[in-house]
């Protein structure tokens, strides 16, 4: 047997928890027990529930839950690092998010992460060629969870989704590791023009409820952005970027506010 590494250690850990809780609430509330076990319970590792799960979520008549779920198994063997990322999601809504402090949660409940792993699932598929089932299943997401993303869209792990509602990811966004965005943020595009017009996001960045962040700029690694703001242009690390159109209004002292999740514009602190 192979010795564990620090990501099988954390998948670990994220599905001992996720069962403990269902266990326990499975016992609590009677009325959920069935759906707890059917999601949770019955499963001997994260992945099968998290495809489990999906597929049930996005699953209709024009593709069934067990047809979806069978995509999802595969594309998580063809791609395993899927499921370790999906861990840290859950690591990251359990650590920032203040409505939160469990591992079941985000994973029953919080359609920003349902969005996410389903957008990681159809990512894989365009990257390879199967394009046009991973349009399908972009469209059924955001059908869903209210959450648009592209499946060419490229998204870093210990990422998390607060509330999600109204999310919309274009094309050539590139979103980096322990990144933090709020509901109805846009990563979107200027005009009709193609190629890489989306914007690249660094790590640790936070991006607060309803912001627009629009073209082929660069926010900065550790970067806060108010919300409500309209960004325009490259905002550098560690600063603070607000306003219509949104210009830089002091510097950071903490590294990456996107693990400390406070939104205050105030220069100097995190």
């Amino acid at each position: 047997m192979k010795a564990s590494t620090p990501t099988d250690s954390l998948i670990d850990e994220i599905w001992d928890c996720i069962r403990r809780e269902a266990e326990r609430e499975a016992a609590h509330e009677p009325i959920l027990a069935s759906h707890l076990h059917a999601t949770v319970l019955n499963h001997d590792k994260f992945s099968d529930a998290l495809a489990y799960h999906l597929s049930n979520l996005l699953g209709s008549g024009t593709a069934s839950a067990l047809s979806l779920m069978e995509v999802i198994t595969d594309t998580h063997v063809a791609a395993p690092a899927i499921v370790e990322s999906a861990a840290y999601d859950v690591a990251a809504i359990r650590d920032r998010d203040s409505a939160c402090n469990e591992c079941g949660t985000p994973f029953l409940y919080y359609k920003g992460f349902h969005a996410l792993q389903t957008h990681r699932v159809a990512h894989q598929l365009w990257r390879a060629d199967r394009r046009e089932l991973a349009l399908f299943l972009q469209s059924i997401s955001s059908s869903c969870f209210s959450v648009d993303i592209h499946p060419a869209a490229r998204i870093g792990r210990g990422i998390m989704f607060d509330h999600a509602n109204g999310i919309v990811i274009g094309e050539t966004s590139e979103v980096g590791d322990n990144v933090s965005i709020m509901q109805s943020v846009t990563l979107g595009g200027t005009g009709k023009a193609g190629g890489d017009r989306h914007p690249k996001v660094g790590a640790g960045v936070l991006i607060g409820a309803g912001s627009k962040v629009l073209g082929n700029i660069r926010i900065g690694e550790g970067a806060k952005i108010g919300a409500g703001s309209v960004v325009l242009k490259d905002v550098p690390a560690h600063t603070i970027a607000a306003g219509v159109p949104a210009e830089i209004v002091g510097k950071l002292g903490d590294a990456a506010p996107a693990l400390s999740m406070d939104q205050r514009l105030t220069p100097g602190k995190g």
